[in-house]
């Protein structure tokens, strides 16, 4: 992140710039047009055709929509049944950061426990056949549906295996999969990473490409790749207030970011500087919380290191340790800087003394 004017180095997140300048570049452009709204101008139906080449599913349905946690309550609330849970893991974002969006739906989140931010094929399994099984299930919430995010909530990645055979799980109990991309791009950046697009359209009944934290200004691009999965989808996004009546503003950012593969190579920064960093924590001898591939990076400060450190850089709160320690998080983005993480660098071994 670039410093500002008062000389403090900025780690929060990923979605402190504005926008990749390209698509600043057509928005300069193309603001003097006049276009139809609510996304049926010519810009966001070339963003549709070019995500459904991207995911080589041309009967697609994609909606955009301005936020993360906006488009899951949407999507997660048109899913299910009145009487349906989602199942997602304890560190899940909404299970954890969303304020009880999903709740405001009328529907619960089923949390299970969680390993390296993830939950695996077996637990949804048993959590499902317990349910079948259980001679009071109709005095209990059902789950209906599966949520994971790619990456996760720490930045872990879920395998093509472990999709796979969550999907299948899924598809044998014949309960939607749901994937939330907001950090999409930095998974598909990262060399560990061997799920493509394609894959996720293939095993995914929903998942949404995030804009927000991946270069655009706002904006998740949500794929539907069996059409007509979520009967009048249009109308329930109008009627939970997140229609955008000029959308092409969002539409020309999804256009730019699938245009020259921009968006399968816009993570690869946030990737090669998040591992920049890395490497100077573990020179310093800072203990990692967890260890991610892709570009949060999750660290252990005692109190006089979080000290030293949160005066010069702004860092993420993750949580508090029962011996006194905090976990803080350090992301990284598309548009982090050399300079910057030189600066922080420095400051890193300086606070390791």
């Amino acid at each position: 992140m670039t410093s500002s004017d008062n000389g403090k180095l900025y780690f929060d997140s990923d979605y402190m710039e504005g926008a990749h300048p390209a698509i600043l570049k057509r928005l300069l452009e193309t603001n003097p047009e006049k276009t139809p709204g609510y996304g049926s101008d010519p810009y966001t139906a070339s963003a549709r055709d070019k995500i459904r080449t991207a995911c080589a599913t041309p009967e697609a349905e994609v909606f955009i929509l301005a936020g993360g946690t906006q488009t899951n309550a949407a999507v997660i609330g048109a899913l299910l049944k009145p009487w349906q849970g989602v199942l997602a893991a304890q560190t899940g974002h909404i299970s954890t950061h969303e304020a009880g969006a999903i709740e405001f739906t009328g529907h619960k989140v089923m949390t299970l426990p969680q390993k390296l931010g993830k939950i695996s094929a077996e637990q949804i399994e048993e959590a499902l056949e317990g349910w079948a099984g259980d001679g009071n299930r109709d005095h209990m919430v059902m789950p209906g549906m599966v949520y994971l995010s790619q990456p996760t909530e720490y930045g872990t990645l879920y395998s093509l295996a472990e999709l796979e055979a969550i999907s299948a799980v899924c598809r044998r109990f014949e309960i939607p999969l749901y994937i939330d991309g907001a950090r999409l791009a930095y998974a598909l950046a990262c060399p560990k990473n061997d799920v493509t697009l394609k894959d996720l359209a293939r095993l995914c009944d929903v998942f949404y490409i995030g804009g927000t934290k991946c270069g655009a200004l706002f904006g998740e691009a949500v794929v539907i790749p069996r059409p007509g999965l979520i009967p009048h989808f249009f109308t329930i996004i109008k009627q939970r207030g997140a229609l955008l009546a000029k959308g092409r503003i969002a539409g020309i950012q999804f256009d730019t970011l699938f245009t020259d593969d921009l968006y399968l190579k816009i993570g690869a920064n946030a990737i090669e500087t998040a591992a920049a960093i890395k490497a100077a924590l573990a020179e310093g001898g800072y203990p990692f919380a967890i260890d991610s591939p892709t570009n949060q990076i999750f660290i252990v400060l005692s109190p006089e290191q979080k000290k030293k450190l949160t005066d010069k850089v702004s860092l993420s709160f993750w949580e508090n340790l029962p011996d006194g320690r905090t976990v803080m998080r350090i992301a990284t983005s598309w548009a982090t800087t050399e300079e910057d993480v030189n600066a922080l660098c420095a400051l890193l071994k300086e606070s390791a003394r």
